[in-house]
């Protein structure tokens, strides 16, 4: 699998634009090993009917998620001479414990669990979606113990306080510098942490986005598996984003109201007219600018901070004033509450009710200074 054939999916920066390049994909699933050649007569040959499962109720990130899981297990069947519609669980569990992933250090390493668990998972919706067309007898993931998933949030949200700090030190920085990009970073930063937005759905929407409804200010989005919402935006998010917007017209010559385009887009490059500007924001972009702002807001574990950490925040500041989960729930678009439960709420009962505070006040009554 090549960096080419990932490529023909769709954007490979996350975006949901929920449309798909059949070339492309054409070309991608042509590129799979282990399959038989494609059959233009046959409206169910495997390959078809395994485009039209990527193509299906998917967004662009999952789209090559799931290519990526199901090329992994191909090259995997291809090497030792296996055909994948005769596979079972023997052989899956025995490719589940060669998956790798490269460390920073250019190394290969064992897959983390829940690496793991997300690849079987991949390659068993590619496989019950071939058992309902009648294209394969049996799913051989289907009873494969998954690998279970720890207990600690690789992610840890911030407390109310850094939240402050860092959206403080946003808004505090593009009126020093008033700039475009300035106020867009800012117009970002608020977006992520007062919406809980995946970050998908703020570098995919557009300035046609942002509407009206029953005297609020709405943010129309694509949501997780490509269905479209709405949320709200309050007055600390819309303030940075009107001056962005009001900027940004100011460039280009037109109203606000005539602005077009990507809702938070690339300025031009001050001393590189080859880089006019006007692109959507990837999702590298995000991370690398909140996690910038992040370091020097002089928030703690700033180095570990990401797109999802606002999530986090959103949600674990909300349940710690007592927001219903069920509000919660929806607004992070969980299609399970107990996603919202267990990753956010209980996440946080475990560290605000831990027995070791009352060991720390037990043992503070016999210690000296």
């Amino acid at each position: 699998m090549t960096s080419y054939q990932l490529d023909k999916l769709g954007p490979p920066t996350g975006e949901a634009s929920g449309v798909v390049s059949w070339e492309g994909l054409a070309e991608a699933i042509d590129a799979l090993p282990a399959l038989p050649p494609a059959d233009p007569l046959d409206r169910y040959a495997i390959r078809h009917v395994t485009m039209l499962w990527l193509a299906a109720d998917k967004t662009d990130h999952t789209r090559r998620a799931y290519y990526a899981d199901l090329a992994a297990w191909l090259s995997w069947c291809d090497r030792t001479g296996l055909d994948p519609l005769n596979a079972r669980r023997a052989d899956v569990d025995a490719w589940k414990t060669t998956l790798t992933v490269t460390g920073r250090d250019g190394l290969p390493r064992p897959a983390a669990p829940s690496t793991v668990a997300r690849t079987l998972a991949g390659v068993s919706s590619w496989y019950r979606y071939l058992q309902s067309n009648d294209v394969a007898d049996r799913n051989p993931i289907g009873a494969v113990t998954r690998p279970k998933r720890g207990k600690v949030s690789p992610l840890p949200a911030l407390d109310e306080r850094s939240t402050a700090t860092l959206l403080d030190y946003a808004e505090s920085r593009a009126r020093r510098n008033e700039t475009e990009a300035s106020w867009r970073d800012a117009a970002l930063l608020c977006l992520l942490f007062y919406t809980g937005l995946r970050v998908t759905g703020i570098t995919s929407a557009t300035v046609p986005d942002l509407d009206v409804d029953s005297g609020h200010t709405i943010l129309r989005y694509t949501a997780k598996g490509g269905l479209r919402d709405f949320v709200p935006l309050v007055p600390p998010a819309l303030r940075p984003l009107h001056r962005y917007l009001e900027v940004r017209a100011a460039r280009e010559g037109v109203a606000v109201t005539k602005l077009s385009g990507p809702l938070l887009a690339t300025a031009p490059h001050a001393h590189d007219t080859g880089k006019p500007g006007g692109k959507a924001l990837r999702q590298r972009d995000v991370w690398q600018t909140l996690r910038k702002f992040a370091e020097q807001a002089g928030i703690p574990g700033a180095a570990h901070i990401s797109p999802h950490t606002a999530r986090r925040t959103t949600g674990t500041l909300l349940l710690s004033h007592d927001v219903p989960v069920q509000k919660v729930q929806d607004l992070l678009g969980h299609a399970d509450i107990r996603t919202t439960r267990d990753s956010y709420d209980a996440h946080r009962h475990k560290l605000d009710t831990s027995p070791v505070h009352t060991l720390a006040q037990i043992i503070a009554d016999h210690r000296g200074g």
